[in-house]
């Protein structure tokens, strides 16, 4: 029997270690199943005792107790019919409390410590993996858990507690009729095995076709602007059928094997109730065997067989509980590559010297971004990145914020490795407004203090102004207060972009990075953004990266990247002297490079 309720010992371990913290409430939920089938067992040997009070009166086995008239004998049944109904009652009561509780826990703390694990690994693994999958696991795979821990627990606790009690009872009362009782159970046993071994795939099946189909409607659901731009719906809804039938086929598949499994036990377990109630009934009828006997064996029968019928329903919830929990457990395992250091940074202290020395990169195993780079930004200076796409200019700062880790070489930080400080020191230290520029769903106001709770409304209003955000910000109806939609759609692109940078001037870190800063603003804006840059990057080392050249011509130095190399370094007027790809870029730019062509050519 072991082997039919128990998981692959390997999830059993892993999940039972997660839920550790809740033994005590396992133990009581566990014990209070197994008193509760205790006393639901009881009415078949209330019933075999009350015919035997009827026929044998006071030569019944309650006779023998003391009881000796038959009416005593029925006030003890009654009192104890009572006393077992109420008893059974409450203990239901309180397993259905303890299962719910530890079911609601259980998703609970696997939810919060996968996401917590989620957010500790490092940026490749989502690049590699999809939103959609991750969604599925934390929430349909979770819940998945939590109604097998709401009902199929109980239930296979009861079934061991009904073969073993039933079992034994038989056994000892009956053994020769009670041979013909077990005669099916490894029959029932071998079936639930072999089914179990071709669900188990089955379900795994299930679950990767629910990660595909809840990948597929997130990436359409972010997409809608393009799909529609594109005029795509058709082709779209398509592939969402697609996926969608893969589920359901897959599901179809699943349910064909376990729909089987009913109709196949109950015939096994028709053979048992008809020879107990055959044989039972002749050996009564013949005078050896007593009516209460015959009497309990035929109720208790039932009890011991009938609830095997379940045990289709049971592994079917087992299967898919397994096949979700290890997706979920699999998740918490993900091995974190970049490990936080325990050196304490107190953004107060930091000077703000940066160094790269002799970093190699890849993403992946792709071709190497950065060979032996060695770059030495002074504290307080403002330092602008230049180069085309592709030449590894954000790769620096996401390496600088340990979002991936070194293939060689080592960066410092005030002449500390990065890797030996703590992360959340250092990323917070570091300020940045990415390319990238991602609004949460909530009020203007919201987004700008996101990350810093700790300052004020007139904090809030001096970020907005250095941004300037200020002025598009109270046009609106709401002004702070207004709402700016998933991912800030309600906005223009130069709109988050400048709340971004509030956001970053807000957090006040020694360390600012704007990474396309103004990528999205026009001309207006970005002279407006120019002039507060100087307020902003007083007293902090900055890293400006950008296309837009006039952006960095007041930069402290400038740095031109071309495939991960430093080819050229100095300031505006030095690189547009030195006649390199610093001013061919600068020319194409201020539209002196096409007049030049257009003069060749006439």
């Amino acid at each position: 029997m072991t082997s039919l309720i128990n998981p692959p010992q390997s999830t059993l371990r892993r999940l039972v270690s997660s839920l550790r913290n809740q033994s005590n409430l396992i133990f009581a939920a566990a014990s209070c199943s197994v008193l509760n089938k205790l006393f639901d067992l009881a009415p078949p040997v209330l019933i075999g005792l009350s015919v035997d009070v009827v026929v044998r009166e006071q030569k019944s086995w309650l006779a023998t107790l003391g009881f000796l008239t038959v009416p005593s004998q029925l006030g003890v049944l009654a009192i104890s019919s009572f006393l077992i109904w109420s008893a059974e009652s409450l203990f239901e009561y309180l397993y259905g409390i303890f299962w719910r509780n530890l079911a609601q826990i259980a998703q609970h703390s696997l939810r919060i410590k996968a996401y917590k694990h989620l957010q500790k690994l490092e940026m490749s693994f989502f690049e590699n993996d999809n939103t959609g999958r991750l969604m599925s696991v934390l929430n349909d795979d979770i819940n998945q858990l939590e109604r097998f821990l709401d009902h199929g627990a109980n239930q296979i606790l009861q079934l061991i507690v009904t073969v073993l009690m039933v079992g034994g009872a038989m056994a000892i009362l009956a053994p020769g009729v009670a041979l013909f009782a077990f005669l099916p159970i490894p029959l029932i046993l071998w079936g639930s095995i072999n089914f179990q071994q071709k669900l188990a795939p089955r379900y795994k099946e299930v679950r990767e076709r629910a990660g595909d189909l809840a990948a597929r409607l997130t990436n359409n659901l972010g997409g809608m602007l393009t799909i529609k731009s594109f005029a795509t719906e058709s082709w779209e809804l398509e592939r969402l059928k697609n996926d969608s039938d893969s589920y359901r086929r897959s599901n179809r598949k699943a349910i064909k094997l376990s729909a089987a499994f009913i109709p196949l036990i109950r015939f096994a377990i028709l053979f048992a109730f008809l020879a107990i109630l055959v044989i039972g009934g002749f050996k009564t009828w013949e005078g050896s065997m007593a009516v209460g006997t015959y009497s309990f064996l035929v109720f208790i029968t039932q009890r011991l067989l009938w609830p095997l019928t379940t045990l289709g329903h049971t592994l079917d919830e087992y299967q898919r509980s397994m096949a979700s929990t290890n997706r979920v457990l699999d998740l918490i395992d993900t091995p974190i590559r970049i490990a936080s250091g325990s050196k304490e940074l107190k953004s107060n202290d930091v000077l703000g010297k940066i160094q790269f020395k002799g970093v190699g990169f890849s993403y992946d195993e792709r071709l190497p971004i950065f060979q032996d780079f060695n770059l030495s930004i002074p504290a307080g200076f403002t330092v602008g990145i230049v180069g085309t796409t592709g030449s590894g200019k954000s790769t620096l700062v996401k390496l600088l914020l340990r979002l991936y880790s070194l293939n060689a070489g080592q960066i410092l930080l005030d002449d500390m490795p990065i890797d030996t400080l703590r992360l959340t020191d250092l990323r917070k230290s570091i300020a940045l407004v990415s390319q990238e520029v991602y609004l949460f769903h909530g009020t203007i106001a919201e987004n700008i203090s996101y990350g810093s709770p700790e300052k004020n409304v007139q904090d809030i209003y001096k970020a907005a102004e250095l941004a300037e955000a200020s002025t598009f910000i109270m046009d609106m109806p709401d002004g702070y207060d207004t709402v700016v939609g998933e991912r800030g759609q309600k906005l223009s692109g130069g709109q988050r972009q400048r709340i971004a940078l509030a956001r970053a001037i807000l957090k006040e870190a020694p360390i600012l990075i704007l990474d396309e800063a103004t990528a999205s603003v026009d001309n207006e804006t970005e002279a407006a953004i120019q002039r507060s840059l100087q307020k902003i990057t007083a007293n902090r080392t900055t890293i400006v990266i950008a296309h837009r050249l006039s952006t960095i011509r007041n930069a402290d130095q400038i740095i031109v990247l071309e495939e991960g190399k430093i080819v050229e370094k100095g300031s505006h007027e030095n690189l547009l002297n030195n006649s390199g790809v610093y001013t061919e870029l600068w020319k194409v730019q201020a539209g002196l490079r096409e007049n030049e062509l257009i003069k060749s050519s006439l």
